[in-house]
C-alpha cells in the first residue's frame, strides 16, 4: 500500500528526514514513536503530501506522491488524516463537517453525504451531537468528529498523527477505543503516538524514530523486550518508569 525509499526533507538547513524507507503492506497497522522532534510527524504528512519530500520516492499503490493537483486529489481520496489539533471548520456544524468531502471531492448529494456522515457519527458514538458546532464539544468528542470525517471518505489508509496528545487524560481513553475498534476492519492504519498500551495492543510493527531516520523497526513484543539500539533502551525507559 505504501512504498517509501531513500526519503529526505529539509526545512531550511534542519534536516528533517534522513534517507527512510518504508513499505507497509494492505491492512497493516504500524505505530510509530520517538522523541519530540525525530521527523514521525513530518514522515506521515508526506505520505499525503501535505509536506513535500525532497529526496526520494514516496508511492501510495502505483500513484506516485509528488506536487501534481490532481495526483494529489487521488491521493487524498485514498488516504485520510486525523491531527493532533483536530482542524474542524468552526462554522460548520458536526454533520456539515463530516458530509462537505465526499459531496466536493466525491460528488455525493447532499443527502447521501448526510446519512454517511450520521452512520459515521453513530460509530464514533457522537451521533447526538451532529447539529452542534465544534466549539460546543469537548475535546474527546471534537477528536471522534475528525475521525469519522477522514472516514467519510472511505480511504483505504488513514493516518493519525499524535490523536490523542491535544487532549486531556479523562478524554484519551474515548479516542483510543474507536481507533482499537478501526483497527479490527482491515484498514492500513498509520499512527503516531507515545501511547505504548495501544501499541502493545494494536501494531503489527512499531517504528522508532530518532534525527530524522528510523532505528528501530519490530513486533510489540520484540520491541519492548528486547529493543536493540541504545536509543531505543533510553527512549522506552524514560517513557515507561
Amino acid at each position: 500500500m505504501i512504498h517509501m525509499a531513500g526519503v529526505g526533507k529539509w526545512y531550511g538547513d534542519y534536516h528533517a528526514l534522513r534517507n527512510v524507507s518504508l513499505d507497509v503492506a494492505r491492512g497493516e497497522r504500524i505505530v510509530i514513536c520517538g522523541p519530540s522532534g525525530s521527523g514521525k510527524s513530518t514522515l506521515i504528512r508526506c505520505i499525503n503530501g501535505l509536506e513535500t519530500h525532497d529526496e526520494g520516492v514516496i508511492r501510495i499503490g502505483e500513484d506516485e506522491v509528488r506536487p501534481d493537483r490532481r495526483v494529489l486529489q487521488r491521493i487524498r481520496a485514498r488516504v485520510g488524516m486525523v491531527f493532533q489539533d483536530f482542524n474542524l471548520f468552526p462554522h460548520l456544524t458536526i454533520l456539515e463537517n463530516c458530509a462537505l468531502a465526499p459531496m466536493k471531492v466525491r460528488g455525493l448529494a447532499r443527502d447521501a453525504a448526510e446519512a454517511l456522515a450520521r452512520e459515521l457519527l453513530e460509530r464514533v458514538r457522537i451521533a447526538d451531537q451532529a447539529d452542534k458546532y465544534p466549539a460546543q464539544l469537548s475535546g474527546g468528542q471534537q477528536q471522534r468528529t475528525a475521525i469519522a470525517r477522514a472516514l467519510a471518505m472511505q480511504p483505504e489508509i488513514i493516518l493519525f498523527d499524535e490523536p490523542t496528545s491535544a487532549l486531556d487524560a479523562e478524554m484519551v481513553k474515548e479516542v483510543l477505543d474507536i481507533m482499537k475498534a478501526l483497527a479490527t476492519e482491515g484498514i492500513t492504519m498509520l499512527c503516531v503516538t507515545h501511547e505504548m498500551g495501544f501499541a502493545r495492543e494494536v501494531a503489527d510493527r512499531i517504528i522508532f524514530m530518532d534525527a530524522g531516520q528510523i532505528v528501530e523497526t519490530g513486533s510489540p513484543h520484540d520491541f519492548f523486550t528486547a529493543p536493540c539500539h541504545e536509543r531505543t533502551r533510553a527512549f522506552l525507559s524514560r517513557l515507561l518508569y
